[in-house]
């Protein structure tokens, strides 16, 4: 529903992408294309999936009509072919919300080619924290790298009556546990939050939703140097919290939800 009830997340991710150096090509993973080994679409001209059901009519009236960039998912294919890995480039998905609603507010005119990496959700957060250290030298190249999915995901516990309602306890006590082991540099800790961090299991149930938090870390020339975005709660439960790691990350330090 971000992406007709934009709350305070649409605004902050608006003014995320007008803040940001315009970047030559977005490589992004979300959490709904799940693979058992990394897949990266090849579209010329990306198609929007609208994978879910029993919404209103007007999100599946919503598109985002981006180029895709063949050459920038051989790249990424190349790279992770390059560490052991078997990645192969497919033609047959496009961007599933988990890309394309973000990418609405950052990107409002849809003028930036987009190419979209499967995430393997039965791996755990060392390996996609891996994937994305391998992916970081298309950074330099000018290539945005974005991890989409959402700070909490317990979706039994939404009060969908409610959007506006207070943050749950529990999801603000999370979200510290990651604050504090993230301002220490305790990476450790951070990769092994399912066991180590409060509410773990209660704020996802399965953490596919978190796992490209850890892509977005390794990506960064240096993840230490972050900035946190804070928009609040939706539902009362549902935390979606930015997050820019690396040395340029500073350039969002004075937005309205920095931290």
């Amino acid at each position: 529903m971000l992406a007709v009830e934009p709350g305070k997340t649409g605004p902050l991710l608006r003014s995320i992408g007008a803040r940001l150096p315009t970047p030559k090509a977005i490589l992004v993973v979300s959490p709904h294309w799940e693979t058992q080994t990394p897949r990266v679409g090849n579209l010329a001209r990306q198609r929007v999936i609208h994978d879910f059901g029993g919404f209103p009519r007007e999100l599946y009236e919503l598109d985002y009509p981006a180029a895709g960039s063949p050459e920038l998912a051989e790249r990424v294919a190349v790279l992770l072919r390059d560490a052991g890995l078997h990645a192969q480039t497919d033609d047959g998905w496009g961007l599933d919300h988990g890309a394309w609603v973000p990418l609405r507010y950052l990107y409002p005119q849809a003028d930036i080619p987009v190419v979209q990496l499967s995430l393997q959700a039965h791996q755990p957060p060392a390996y996609h924290y891996r994937i994305g250290q391998l992916l970081a030298p298309l950074a330099k190249e000018g290539i945005l790298l974005v991890g989409s999915g959402s700070f909490t995901h317990n979706l039994r516990e939404l009060r969908r009556s409610d959007p506006d309602s207070d943050s749950a306890p529990h999801t603000i006590e999370f979200l510290q546990w990651f604050l504090t082991q993230m301002q220490a540099g305790n990476l450790e800790a951070l990769l092994d939050y399912r066991h180590a961090a409060p509410h773990s299991v209660r704020t996802h149930p399965t953490d596919e939703h978190l796992l490209t938090l850890f892509f977005a870390m390794g990506a960064a020339d240096d993840w230490t140097q972050l900035v946190h975005l804070d928009s609040g709660s939706t539902y009362h439960s549902l935390r979606m919290d930015a997050f820019a790691f690396g040395v340029q990350s500073s350039i969002l330090a004075d937005l309205p939800a920095a931290a």
